[in-house]
């Protein structure tokens, strides 16, 4: 199934105009999500709405949004008003200006979407505006309305599209002084500085994604996979220490020697690492099970102790890395 787009409207650059849509280009529901539920029952927890002063629920439509000026005072602002105020961008994404990429600090990154062309129409005009600003090698900036509020977007290509990044108003950047001011201004020997540039050329290498892991996410699943065999849960030792450190010089020496120690049994890892992620990317991926949503299978019964019986009377078998659901990416409002 494919993705939703979280918006629909116009891409403008001066006169040329090309219909659009928005994607999300990154996804947290592939990760494991627990739902909150009753120990005794097992039944999954539900919230309602109520009048914080008489307790009574209360019905969406009786739901409106409200600006707080003073303690039990607020401001009603209704859904009309806000679409009254609501800018050209809510269905265009004009494009102001154009920047340096370099320009841009990171801390004013928010998250990356795909901006790609929306029917069969307006592919050249799309592909003007792309490879115009890959020519300037620089970034346009533009405006975009996502779930009622008015973002800035810069634009970039990407292979044969556009990525837009979401960028942060000044307001929203805390300044780095309030923090930094009181780290002490401290004098490095030149002996320290070498150690420590040799740890980092030691560790150097190229930035590849497909080899990072995601230890608590694999944590997560064999403790789930292994609740729904039946199996045993120990408790974890508590790490190892080092030891106390005596000096910063001390610590950068046994540092480079427990690097040399290390580094044969990390190259094989690494090696193993590429080799494994060049086996997954040329094996075919298989087709999903239709309808399964859920990461992993329920267990039948509605408490622990019903599961627990099953599980004791089922032969265990390994489980297999839990199938995935696909990314949904949420619609605007």
């Amino acid at each position: 199934m494919a993705p939703r787009a979280n918006w629909k409207g116009f891409l403008r650059l001066s006169l040329v105009t090309c219909p659009v849509a928005l994607y999300p280009a990154t996804s947290d529901t592939e990760k494991v999500s627990f739902n909150q539920i009753n120990r005794r029952t097992g039944h999954r927890i539900k919230y309602l709405k109520v009048d914080a002063e008489t307790g009574d629920e209360v019905t969406s439509e009786d739901i409106v949004k409200g600006y707080k000026v003073d303690t039990d005072t607020y401001i009603e602002v209704t859904k009309d008003e806000l679409d009254d105020i609501a800018l050209d961008s809510t269905h265009t994404i004009e494009i102001d200006e154009f920047v340096p990429k370099a320009d841009i600090d990171n801390r004013y990154l928010i998250r990356p979407y795909y901006l790609v062309p929306d029917g069969k129409v307006g592919h050249d005009a799309y592909a003007v505006i792309r490879e115009t600003i890959r020519s300037m090698d620089k970034v346009a900036i533009g405006r975009v309305v996502l779930t009622n509020r008015e973002h800035i977007i810069a634009l970039e290509p990407l292979e044969n599209g556009l990525m837009g990044t979401l960028l942060r108003y000044p307001y929203e950047v805390r300044s780095e002084k309030e923090y930094f001011d009181d780290i002490q201004d401290v004098k490095l020997t030149r002996d320290m500085l070498d150690l420590a540039k040799h740890i980092v050329e030691k560790k150097s290498g190229a930035f590849e994604p497909e080899l990072f892991e995601d230890h608590y996410e694999t944590a997560l699943i064999d403790l789930i996979n292994k609740k729904r065999s039946g199996m045993p849960i120990t408790a974890k030792a508590a790490p190892k220490t080092g030891g106390n450190v005596i000096s910063l010089m001390d610590a950068l020496k046994k540092s480079i020697a427990n690097e040399k120690d290390a580094a044969p049994a990390a190259k094989v890892a690494r090696d193993t690492d590429k080799e494994t992620a060049k086996d997954i990317k040329a094996k075919k991926p298989k087709k999903r099970v239709e309808g399964q949503r859920e990461m992993l299978l329920p267990i039948s019964g509605k408490g622990g102790k019903d599961a627990a019986a099953k599980a004791a009377t089922t032969p265990k078998k390994a489980a297999d890395k839990p199938v995935r659901a696909p990314a949904r990416a949420k619609k605007a409002g």
